[in-house]
């Protein structure tokens, strides 16, 4: 923790011939109109100018730490800091920071590095279209076509430059016309192992959907009261059965379920995207005058497979896209997909659980500092989900000698200028700062690095729970937290 003390009598001194009349740095007017200003009250530019000149950059973010435990929006408040430097291995100025916190979407960093580190920059996931069978002289083919998935979360969703279904199935009916197939004498099979189940269970208390997206967390509601929710019944824009939806208190997105079993079990049976391409393509290829005359049906597992022919495979884009997309964003269910990739492809197992015994353990071996550490969900939705400060920016600063580093700091959103920090240090600071975001009801983080004025990079955490006033309030009371550190 810094100690503020010894700054005491070199203000005071400097303050009592020169700035009787002005805010002391320590002090924080707090009133109603305090909570519309636009700025914080703090000290004027003079007096900033001249704190400048005496003090050191990092007697400066000693003292700004200091000011913020007086702070009406952070004294209350479970939150800690630390700004480090990569080279030295030191800290520079700290708070708090062997404190465990709620880290929010700050717990991204680990899900997407983890996937970065097992699977290559370059991953990449392959929706296959197949058929089984021969083809007569009049282009029918006696047979099946198949669909195998392989998990891609992006599927059909233009997400970090995915294909939309409707490109996909156009490529897939350009394969068949080269196939010479004109009818479908047979059924379109989905045929995938990745992600087979959709009814899972979730970290704990958290209920949520994320829209457009196939992987569904859909599970657990104990420790949710409905009564300070809502619960809607009938109607649900994927089928015409009647669905719950439950609105998740964190995100404020609805989950579709089959049934609600008040604080204990939500079951949901969406359309995976695989099935969803499945079908589009087959009312496409009627519509174009290839007919088909099976159905749509999925097997997960086939004791007897067809022999089968490649007609076209449709790649993802790159993990590297994909993590840059997630980072970007905060893409909640990118990230959950991301978990269940590693798991599988490590464990064989597509199980958020198996998901979060390679992370944890691919961050032991790493080295990570596991103090404090609580490895919930790959999204940072559970508020289960505990970090500490110091063991983030050690973390951070492990990453910097990974061959992937460059891309993976791309990866960042950058203040002031793209994704969630775009409206973030949109003066001091605008383009010196690059780290995640993490945001949840009465918590607010970030972790990340910053180009000093000075050349230097450094790396930093700074995590907030349970704080007065407005989220924005808080984010000023960051940017004023770490402003004076990109002169270290």
């Amino acid at each position: 923790m810094v100690n503020f003390r010894r700054y005491i009598s070199g203000l005071t001194v400097l303050a009592s011939g020169f700035f009787l009349a002005q805010t002391t740095v320590s002090t924080v007017l707090y009133s109603p109109a305090y909570d519309n200003q636009k700025s914080l009250n703090l000290p004027s530019p003079i007096t900033s100018a001249v704190e400048k000149t005496i003090l050191s950059a990092k007697e400066l973010v000693d003292i700004n730490v200091n000011t913020m435990m007086t702070d009406p929006v952070l004294k209350n408040a479970d939150w800690g800091f630390v700004v480090y430097d990569p080279k030295t291995k030191k800290i520079i100025s700290s708070y708090n920071e062997n404190t465990p916190l709620v880290p929010a979407s700050t717990t991204k960093l680990l899900t997407t590095e983890t996937a970065m580190n097992l699977l290559g920059e370059n991953y990449r996931w392959i929706t296959q279209l197949e058929y089984s069978g021969s083809i007569d002289e009049n282009g029918v083919l006696n047979g099946n076509l198949y669909v195998e998935g392989s998990g891609d979360p992006s599927l059909g969703t233009n997400k970090a430059g995915a294909w939309s279904y409707r490109d996909i199935i156009s490529d897939f009916i350009g394969g068949l016309s080269r196939e010479g197939i004109k009818k479908v004498n047979g059924d379109i099979i989905i045929q995938t192992a990745l992600f087979k189940g959709n009814i899972s269970k979730l970290p704990e208390n958290v209920v949520w959907l994320e829209n457009n997206n196939y992987y569904l967390p859909a599970g657990t509601t104990n420790g949710i009261n409905p009564a300070n929710e809502k619960l809607i019944v009938k109607g649900n824009s994927f089928s015409g059965n009647k669905k719950f939806f439950y609105v998740s208190p964190y995100n404020k997105q609805m989950v579709y379920a089959d049934k609600y079993e008040g604080d204990a079990i939500l079951t949901t049976k969406l359309p995976e995207a695989p099935a969803y391409l499945a079908n589009s393509f087959r009312t496409t290829l009627v519509k174009s005058g290839i007919g088909v005359t099976g159905k749509v049906i999925s097997k997960m597992t086939d004791a007897s497979p067809e022999n089968r022919k490649l007609v076209s495979a449709y790649k993802s884009p790159t993990l590297s896209d994909i993590i840059y997309y997630t980072n970007q964003h905060s893409d909640n269910g990118l990230a959950e997909a991301l978990l269940k990739t590693v798991g599988f492809q490590s464990l064989g197992d597509q199980t958020a659980e198996s998901g979060r015994r390679v992370v944890t353990e691919h961050l032991k071996n790493e080295g990570f500092d596991m103090m404090g550490l609580n490895y919930m969900d790959g999204s940072g939705l559970s508020r289960s989900n505990n970090v500490t400060p110091i063991s983030q920016v050690k973390f951070l600063t492990s990453l910097m000698d990974e061959k992937y580093y460059k891309t993976y700091f791309n990866s960042l959103p950058v203040g002031g200028q793209s994704g969630t920090l775009k409206r973030m240090f949109i003066g001091t600071g605008n383009g010196q700062v690059f780290a995640k975001t993490g945001t949840l009801n009465k918590v607010k983080t970030l972790a990340g690095y910053m180009k000093t004025n000075t050349g230097k990079t450094l790396v930093f955490s700074l995590m907030v729970n349970n704080y007065a006033g407005s989220v924005d309030m808080v984010k000023k009371r960051m940017e004023k937290i770490l402003e004076p550190a990109l002169e270290l």
